[in-house]
């Protein structure tokens, strides 16, 4: 069982003219999530969902696409709604409405109890990682983390609700500090290491937590780096629709792929194990970005 802990949410598509194309189920954790049960991995949501008629919109989603809810019931909270502007390129920038909403409402309790012993990978990041008490339940629940149980990260940096943030600066060292691997986008590492080379900053993370680190480069090339060593792989060219999602999904590949080979926390150093699982990620983000929102493919389209 692989638990993913973060928001779900509701993503507001704006286009570049200021139009709402859509009212999009997100939240990049949930993109996660919804990636590895298409993939036939059995995975559990663990992140605040609201009774509200999106809040059950959520829910009957992850009940179609087979994610189990952790939490068990729903919070009598509003849902939390993220504004996703596109660009010209399809790329979004993102605005949060998250006070006293839903995604932000996990207790620390409320997690420590939802993790089952049967979890042998948990994924946190972004929101969960700076609104409170969602970033304490996160805290707590990796510093509970067995030492069989792999843990990654991905930060998903928001500007918007991070900058400045002493949450955000206190979550991710505590996580950092024990995290296997960290995946990072250009955008996350411009973020974190302003005015820093992204392939430097990259190896940065490494060599001060030890983790693997898969550094998500957009269309040009994915790094990946362990203690074995370093190499960087193509990304295939794709017609893009849009990029909502790429990165959830990559990152629900390469669980997916690490899971299915039967691999633990102590092959993560191995190169050419870490770019297998790299390379079926990338086949995973490239069929997402040739769809509108995060629509993350099953088994079948992969193969």
């Amino acid at each position: 069982m692989i638990t993913v802990m973060g928001e779900a949410l509701i993503d507001i598509i704006v286009s570049p003219d200021g139009d709402v194309t859509a009212a999009a189920i997100g939240g990049a954790p949930l993109n996660t999530a919804r990636t590895l049960a298409r993939l036939d991995v059995p995975v559990s949501f663990l992140g605040g969902v609201s009774t509200d008629a999106f809040g059950r919109r959520i829910s009957r989603m992850l009940a179609s696409d087979g994610v189990l809810y952790a939490l068990g019931k729903p919070m009598d909270a509003p849902t939390t709604l993220a504004i996703a502007e596109l660009d010209d390129g399809g790329a979004a920038s993102y605005r949060f409405v998250f006070d006293g909403t839903s995604a932000t409402l996990v207790t620390p309790a409320d997690a420590i109890g939802a993790v089952t012993a049967e979890c042998s990978v948990l994924h946190v990041g972004t929101l969960a990682l700076v609104l409170e008490p969602l970033a304490e339940a996160t805290r707590a629940v990796v510093e509970a983390a067995p030492d069989s149980r792999i843990v990654m990260l991905d930060p998903n940096c928001r500007p918007a609700v991070m900058t400045g943030s002493t949450v955000f600066e206190s979550t991710l060292t505590s996580v950092l500090a024990r995290a296997d691997v960290v995946k990072v986008s250009g955008d996350d590492l411009e973020f974190l290491y302003p005015g820093e080379r992204p392939s430097t900053a990259a190896e940065q993370i490494h060599m001060r937590t030890g983790a693997t680190v898969l550094f998500t480069d957009g269309a040009n090339s994915v790094e990946v780096i362990c203690s074995d060593g370093k190499q960087v792989l193509d990304v295939p060219a794709v017609r893009v629709v849009d990029t909502v999602g790429a990165g959830d999904s990559f990152s629900g590949g390469f669980l997916a792929h690490w899971v299915r080979q039967g691999w633990g926390r102590d092959e993560l150093g191995e190169l050419g194990k870490v770019v297998a699982a790299a390379q079926f990620g990338i086949r995973v983000a490239g069929i997402t970005c040739q769809r509108a929102g995060a629509e993350p493919p099953f088994t079948p389209e992969v193969a």
